[in-house]
């Protein structure tokens, strides 16, 4: 269905090139590879890959107060077919105006919404969908359908969402270095009769006062963290092997992201108080998280015109082992080095710790351009060591080292 609505809004923006005011085309092409220090775990498993991404966008400005967005991508692995695949990441018609002393904003089509101020993880940010087979750690999203009207004026930013239509989390396959212990069913399951077609909501105020900029959020819809349903699934040898089913529960969400900035640090905060979800033992639990965070740059590092910036930020879940997430009880720290060098040299290290499991990882970063159309990163997530008795790690943690060259144009 995604490519056959793709297709029709080429057809589209082929037709409309003729009278759009402006059309722009940027264009970029990973190559990317990781390699596995740690023998793997199953049969299906390699101790590397290799792959590509695609991803272009296309923006045409239609009149002076519309425009149109369509950004595909494409991603290719040569070990795991489950991270082989395709997305429209955005492709939507964004119209804006005034109205009496407000401004507002209307967006139709697929995109991505960003709430949040914490670094490692946001809380708050229940919109779309995350694309686990991107990345492990929770950033990359899947394009999510909406309506989304933005109204703004010196009270503030005032956002309602509509959401038709809900997007399956993706996740490793069996020959994924990253995946579970249990294989992970392609067929979900949903809660509501309506099932991925359940018409969700979601509003968010934000302002800004003084030192302080804050949002209050509200989600009414299908999760988009699935729980898990266990069965015996037949294999074709003789014995049996334990699948989990993704199932999509109803739930509701009302959370507050806050940032102080004051002359030497920043103070941030996400909160969240949730509805109507089961924990990890399946029974039906109402519960609270908190992200606790501070943030401080030293500029002109030694006398140079490098800056850095160190974190310290804290995630806590009040179900703690119950918790169907990784994030209960956990320590994150982490600084970056900017050079602030004509190639716009970077450097991240962040350690992150669970403070009830005997769960470390290191995070290490290292980002360069190569020249103006070549840039090179350096990745790598060290597992220092891990706690079988923490199920929601699963025990067995791939480190890896991983390798990016992009080409954009």
């Amino acid at each position: 269905m995604r490519y056959s609505v793709a297709f029709a809004l080429l057809g589209f923006i082929g037709a409309t090139c003729a009278v759009a005011q402006t059309f722009d085309v940027t264009s970029e092409i990973s190559l990317q590879g990781r390699w596995y220090p740690e023998s793997p775990a199953f049969l299906e498993q390699s101790s590397s890959n290799f792959g590509m991404v695609a991803k272009t966008t296309l923006h045409l400005e239609i009149t002076s107060k519309s425009s149109f967005t369509f950004t595909p991508l494409y991603r290719y692995d040569n070990a795991d077919s489950q991270r082989t695949h395709g997305d429209v990441r955005e492709a939507y018609f964004l119209m804006y105006g005034d109205w009496r002393n407000n401004s507002w904003e209307l967006q139709l089509g697929q995109a991505s919404v960003y709430w949040g101020v914490a670094e490692l993880y946001n809380l708050v940010d229940v919109v779309n969908q995350v694309d686990l087979v991107e990345h492990p750690r929770n950033r990359p999203k899947l394009g999510q359908p909406m309506v989304h009207l933005t109204v703004a004026g010196d009270w503030g930013i005032a956002e309602s969402f509509l959401l038709p239509y809900h997007r399956k989390r993706t996740f490793p396959g069996p020959a994924g270095r990253l995946r579970s212990r249990f294989p992970i069913s392609e067929n979900a399951s949903y809660e509501h009769k309506d099932g991925e077609r359940h018409m969700d909501v979601a509003f968010r105020y934000s302002n800004s006062v003084g030192p302080y900029d804050f949002g209050l959020s509200m989600f009414i819809g299908t999760n988009r963290e699935p729980a898990f349903l266990a069965f015996q699934q037949p294999e074709p040898t003789t014995h049996q092997t334990l699948t989990l089913q993704p199932h999509y529960e109803q739930m509701e969400q009302f959370g507050v992201d806050v940032q102080l900035t004051t002359s030497v640090l920043l103070y941030k905060l996400e909160a969240i108080q949730r509805r109507g979800t089961r924990n990890l033992f399946g029974e039906e639990e109402n519960y609270h998280a908190v992200i606790l965070g501070t943030e401080h740059t030293v500029f002109n590092l030694f006398n140079s015109a490098a800056s850095l910036t160190v974190l310290a930020e804290w995630l806590y879940d009040a179900r703690g082992s119950r918790a169907t997430t990784v994030w209960t009880n956990d320590l994150f720290l982490s600084g970056f080095l900017s050079f602030n060098d004509v190639a716009g040299t970077e450097l991240v290290a962040g350690l992150l710790a669970d403070l009830e499991y005997d769960y470390r990882s290191l995070n290490l970063e290292f980002k360069r351009r190569l020249s103006d159309s070549w840039t090179f990163r350096l990745e790598s997530i060290v597992n220092l060591s891990s706690d079988p008795a923490d199920i929601t790690y699963d025990g067995r943690k791939d480190s890896f080292l991983g390798i990016d060259f992009t080409f954009g144009f």
